[in-house]
């Protein structure tokens, strides 16, 4: 797993292959299947790892602190190494890994009052924030070192006000203030993501 880690922070997520990783081992690739089925196997233990190394933050008394903190850990985690956004959110799409941070935010909203499905949906959407933003800030990063842009490092980063704003809507959501909370119940009602009688 170590040496899977040196050659994505070298490589990048492209190279990232079961070749590759035999190369760097010295050894034939198909011995590596003896512990990974396969490459998208080997990618979910990858970002697993990469995840369970980030730093940890303090855990806030509020859901909302709690949520912040953790998708500041993903952050945190996925910036640490190359293509890390991308890595994290391609297993994550495909559900075969990265689902430590999804359990722990659905944990927060859920003891924070925020009721089911909306629960799930909320954590998905942070997720989905945290990707997202993530991503664009390594891509131009890596750009940039490259010298795939003249652009330097950006000075500062809008994440944790774009995550404020994504917590303030879940929280009017869930609060059913201005009456969202009944339209998203209705939604997710005709998409068929909610218990019979819940968007009533």
């Amino acid at each position: 797993m170590e040496q899977a880690i040196v050659v994505l922070d070298r490589y990048g997520l492209a190279d990232l292959t079961m070749r590759r990783l035999g190369a760097e081992l010295g050894i034939r690739p198909s011995a590596l299947y003896h512990h990974f089925e396969n490459k998208q196997a080997l990618l979910a233990a990858v970002a697993d790892e990469l995840l369970e190394r980030g730093p940890r933050r303090p855990r806030p008394a509020s859901w909302d602190g709690r949520a912040t903190a953790i998708c500041a850990e993903v952050r945190d985690a996925m910036l640490a190494y190359r293509d890390g956004a991308e890595l994290v959110a391609t297993v994550s799409a495909f559900g075969l890994g990265g689902h430590t941070p999804y359990a722990e935010l659905c944990r927060a909203l859920r003891e924070g009052g925020v009721e089911e499905p909306l629960a799930r949906a909320g954590a998905r959407t942070l997720l989905h924030f945290v990707f997202g933003h993530t991503a664009d800030e390594q891509t131009h990063l890596q750009a940039g070192s490259a010298g795939a842009i003249e652009a330097g490092p950006r000075e500062s980063s809008d994440f944790e006000l774009g995550l404020r704003i994504v917590l303030a809507g879940l929280r009017s959501v869930a609060a059913g203030d201005l009456d969202q909370g009944a339209v998203v119940l209705g939604e997710l009602d005709r998409a068929g993501q909610v218990e019979p009688g819940l968007a009533q």
